[in-house]
C-alpha cells in the first residue's frame, strides 16, 4: 500500500510553544486510523502540522511519500488529503450547493461530483439552494463531508466528527465512513467517542502530552480497553 501521511519524529507548535513531540505515524491507501485522546493533548496539531498552520520544528512529514519542508497550506490538498474540519465551518453566506461546490479541486478528476454526493446525502440535494448553516446539526456535517468528497481525496481527515451530534446520527455517520472506506477511500479520524472508533477505524494512535504513547489494532479490542488506552 503506498504511503499517503507520515510523520517521522514531528516537533511542531505555534510560536516557541512545542505540542508534539517526536510524533512517529503512518497512514496508507485505504487504511481506517484513528487518533484518540483527551482534549488539549494535541491532536488537532497533527492536523495543522501537516497543513502547514502549525510550525514544524524538527523531524519530517510526508504526504503521498513526498517530504515537505516548509509545508505550505495548499500542498495537503495538492496531495490528495481533504480534511473535515472541527466545527464543520460551514460558510453561512452560500448556499449547501455553493458550498459544496467550493470543495472541488481542479486536476483531480475522480468520481465524486455534485450528483454523486447529493445521492450519498439525499437531505442535501433536497435542500440545495438552503443556506448552508440553516441545516441541522447532523446535515452540516454531512455538508461538511460532502464538501470534502468533492476535492475527490485520497485520504480523508475527519476532526471529530460526532462533537454535538445526537446518537441515533452518529451510528448514521458510521455507516457512512464505512460505506465511504470500502469505495476506497482512507480515513484518519480524530475522535473522542469510542463507539464511532471502534466501528470505523482499524487502527488506532493515542496521544497524551503530544507524544504517541499507545498504538495498535483493534480487531479483538473492547470499547472499555479502548477507554483504558486513553485514561493516561
Amino acid at each position: 500500500m503506498s504511503e499517503l501521511l507520515a510523520f517521522s519524529n514531528v516537533v511542531s507548535g505555534y510560536g516557541d510553544a512545542r505540542i508534539l513531540h517526536d510524533v512517529d505515524l503512518t497512514i496508507r491507501d485505504g487504511e481506517r486510523v484513528a487518533i484518540l485522546g483527551r482534549n488539549g493533548v494535541g491532536k488537532t496539531t497533527i492536523v495543522n502540522t501537516f497543513l502547514g498552520v502549525a510550525r514544524l520544528s524538527s523531524g519530517e512529514v510526508r504526504l503521498a511519500g513526498e517530504r515537505h519542508s516548509p509545508i505550505r497550506h495548499f500542498i495537503a490538498a495538492r496531495r490528495g488529503i481533504a480534511l473535515v474540519p472541527q466545527g464543520r465551518r460551514i460558510i453561512p453566506t452560500l448556499t449547501v450547493r455553493e458550498n459544496l461546490t467550493i470543495g472541488g479541486a481542479p486536476g483531480r478528476n475522480k468520481p465524486w461530483t455534485l450528483d454523486r454526493v447529493f445521492d450519498l446525502f439525499p437531505i442535501l440535494r433536497e435542500r440545495a439552494n438552503t443556506p448552508g448553516t440553516a441545516l441541522s446539526g447532523g446535515q452540516q456535517q454531512m455538508l461538511a463531508i460532502g464538501r470534502a468528497l468533492m476535492s475527490n481525496p485520497s485520504l480523508l481527515v475527519l476532526d471529530e466528527p460526532s462533537e454535538g451530534l445526537a446518537p441515533v446520527i452518529i451510528d448514521e455517520l458510521a455507516v457512512v465512513l464505512r460505506q465511504l472506506a470500502d469505495a476506497g477511500t482512507a480515513l484518519l479520524l480524530i475522535e473522542q467517542h469510542f463507539g464511532l472508533v471502534h466501528r470505523v477505524a482499524e487502527r488506532y494512535y493515542v496521544l497524551s502530552k503530544g507524544t504517541i504513547v499507545e498504538q495498535g489494532h483493534l480487531a479483538g479490542i473492547s470499547m472499555e480497553s479502548l477507554k483504558k488506552h486513553v485514561a493516561v
